[in-house]
């Protein structure tokens, strides 16, 4: 089991103790996305598993939470914005705009982008560098900015 799966089981149970039932949602949807993971994709779960998963859940929240928005429904988006929250608490520290910034320069550099078509190389070079630490979303709009 990994440390972030034992943390994720652990906070469950911490949190039925403690009676916060937004918190026991979220943290038995996050638990059945890991089972899920495990048993139909015969994945073993580790650190990266569990960043991808939280990675994905959060995705979904910022989806409904922006449509909830445009819907004129803040109750809920404010529901999806405190899941967010909580979710993110499981991710690694993520990168300021300047650590951004200075990986997204020197992955121009090293593998010589110049225009948009090389976009997939920027991609495949800092992608893994930057795995749960930043939003993928806006990083692809940085560099669809930066090589114009």
């Amino acid at each position: 089991m990994s440390d972030l799966q034992k943390r994720v089981l652990d906070d469950v149970k911490a949190a039925m103790r403690a009676g916060d039932k937004d918190r026991l949602t979220v943290l038995r949807m996050l638990s059945a996305e890991l089972k899920q993971r495990e048993v139909v994709e015969s994945t073993t779960i580790t650190d990266a598993v569990v960043t991808a998963a939280v990675e994905k859940m959060v995705k979904q929240r910022r989806d409904s939470e922006s449509q909830f928005r445009s819907g004129n429904r803040p109750d809920l988006a404010d529901k999806e914005a405190a899941e967010i929250q909580m979710l993110l608490g499981y991710l690694p520290q993520q990168l300021t705009e300047a650590e951004i910034s200075a990986l997204l320069d020197q992955a121009v550099a090293e593998t010589g982008a110049t225009s948009g078509k090389d976009m997939g190389k920027v991609m495949a070079w800092i992608k893994p560098r930057v795995a749960g630490r930043t939003d993928m979303g806006k990083l692809s709009g940085l560099i669809k900015a930066k090589l114009g």
